[in-house]
């Protein structure tokens, strides 16, 4: 076994791709910590953003983090994954010390989203509490429709509509975001839905195929009304097991959605590096696209 000397010499490199056995380590990291993300998820941080590894002497990755920045403000860190024998020596740290010097470099304002495990070393490099979500995970369908609104009307996101469902969305997280948006279409085309009234925009949700489970999210609206409506059509076609990372303050959302068989995994803090001062607009935000995302 490695001495914890040693974790200073393992070579860390800026993925600008990643091949298919680089992709099987990750893959093998995101199995082994029983996350949801894909080899299409690791595509829109390579694409987007950096992936940041760490390479075992037999040039395995057995370390990740990514960033992935939005606009010339924030950016994200996400997807701190070690493999189990290599954890408890440092190298997550190192790795998280490395991705946040180079945004703060770039003049970008780190953002991540902590599980418990991860919140007091993310306190230790400087991130402060901004806001809270929970993941809830429905395993199968339960529960009926929502009756229908007289106002507000449902249904697929067009071609048509998606300059317009972008500038929605950049006005309520606080960033123009639709390169990653656009990496989510056609994941689970069930969750691509607008909400309208009188002709005007007031919510939306986006999805993706997951590893263990489909996903939910973002989810931006202007009501918890606006937000149930999306919901109950989004998982009426939706099968199997369902991920959704609900913001707390939406209480209402979530009684509706544990009436319909949803229960909570895990809880999540959103730390900004240096604040507690949130982007986005709490109103509009109910999820997010995931913690790897934001």
């Amino acid at each position: 076994m490695m001495s914890a000397m040693d974790i200073s010499e393992l070579e860390i490199s800026v993925k600008a791709s990643l091949s298919s056995p680089e992709l099987a380590d990750a893959g093998v990291l995101v199995a082994e910590a029983n996350w949801n993300q894909t080899a299409d998820d690791w595509k829109v941080f390579v694409e987007r953003g950096r992936v940041y590894a760490a390479h075992a002497p037999d040039g395995r990755i057995v370390a990740t983090t990514a960033t992935l920045p939005y606009g010339d403000r924030f950016a994200w860190i996400s997807m701190v994954l070690v493999a189990s024998a290599w954890r408890r020596r440092g190298l997550a740290t190192r790795l998280m010390r490395r991705a946040t010097d180079d945004l703060a470099a770039a003049r970008l304002v780190p953002v991540l989203d902590a599980t418990p495990d991860g919140h007091a070393i993310y306190r230790n490099l400087g991130y402060q509490d901004c806001w809270g979500f929970y993941r809830l995970k429905r395993q199968q369908p339960r529960g009926t429709a929502m009756p229908a609104s007289a106002s507000i009307t449902v249904g697929s996101i067009r071609p048509a509509d998606w300059a317009a469902v972008c500038e929605f969305d950049a006005a309520a997280f606080g960033a123009d975001r639709r390169g990653v948006l656009s990496g989510l279409r056609g994941r689970l085309p069930e969750a691509e839905l607008i909400a309208q009234s009188e002709g005007r925009i007031v919510g939306f949700s986006l999805g993706r195929n997951g590893r263990i489970a489909s996903h939910i999210g973002p989810l931006v609206a202007e009501s918890d009304s606006v937000a149930c409506a999306i919901l109950s059509h989004a998982l009426e076609a939706t099968d199997g097991p369902v991920f959704i990372d609900l913001a707390d303050a939406k209480s209402a959302v979530r009684l509706f959605l544990e009436e319909r068989g949803f229960a909570g995994v895990r809880p999540f803090t959103r730390m900004i590096h240096g604040s507690s001062k949130r982007f986005d607009d709490p109103a509009r935000t109910f999820a997010v696209i995931g913690p790897e995302f934001g």
